[in-house]
């Protein structure tokens, strides 16, 4: 729970530093202050209440964006344009099945969390915390540069995709837009947080762990097919989740 604290601490700190109008800097402030408070005066429960910090803090850290950082915006469009060429038509022969099950994936990433903790406590491996520390490093260490330079995520500046399967992606494009904080994050918070899920579980359940890797290697994927993430982003994430699991591995 200490990474949650620490992240919420940085947060009641960070909006006094930036260009922020102040009444969301008193919002964050205050939200910030009263998760380190319950964090430090409750017995939490190590199944489920660090996901609820997840979301909190995914949803704080959207309270940060004001409006892109034009060269950080620029350099991430101009990789997806190196690497994909035009990246709203690179995907528009892949077989509908198959971009069908990629934006479902997608749509569904949040619950690969859950299902980690099921399958270690089913599985009878008592390594919650460990788990944890791996998930929730991710996670905020994918929200927090957006408090720093922020981007526009691509679904929000590039015409709509060509894709064959169209109906998926239209109620995928449709969550995104309803539900998440309409900015982007660097790292990908979604293919940081899959891969750590899949470390996570990797090291004491490997069968299970290897569908949790396929699973997220797919979220990684979905992505960029999507357009909901930058190729950057993902390497990004891809790096993060990689790093984490090396440090907790050796500690």
């Amino acid at each position: 729970m200490w990474i949650a604290y620490w992240y919420f601490s940085a947060l009641t700190v960070l909006p006094w530093t930036r260009p922020l109008p102040v009444r969301r800097r008193l919002q964050i402030t205050a939200i910030g202050l009263t998760v380190c408070a319950v964090i430090v005066s409750m017995r939490w429960n190590g199944h489920v209440a660090p996901l609820v910090l997840i979301l909190i803090g995914y949803y704080l850290s959207g309270l940060f964006f004001t409006r892109p950082t034009e060269r950080f915006e620029s350099w991430l469009v101009a990789w997806d344009r190196r690497l994909l060429g035009d990246p709203t038509t690179r995907f528009a022969r892949w077989p509908r099945p198959w971009l069908a099950f990629l934006d479902i994936v997608y749509m569904g990433c949040f619950l690969l969390v859950p299902a980690g903790v099921v399958a270690l406590v089913v599985g009878g491996h008592p390594l919650i915390d460990r788990y944890w520390t791996m998930v929730m490093g991710a996670e905020f260490g994918a929200f927090l540069p957006l408090t720093v330079v922020q981007a526009r995520p691509p679904w929000a500046i590039e015409r709509q995709p060509v894709l064959r399967d169209r109906a998926t992606h239209r109620a995928a494009a449709r969550f995104v837009r309803e539900v998440t904080i309409g900015a982007n994050t660097f790292p990908s918070g979604h293919a940081a947080g899959s891969l750590a899920v899949a470390f996570g579980v990797l090291g004491v359940l490997p069968i299970v762990g290897l569908v949790f890797l396929a699973l997220a290697l797919c979220i990684c994927l979905a992505c960029v097919v999507g357009r909901y993430h930058y190729v950057m982003d993902v390497v990004a994430g891809v790096g993060l989740a990689l790093a984490i699991w090396i440090v907790v591995s050796l500690g």
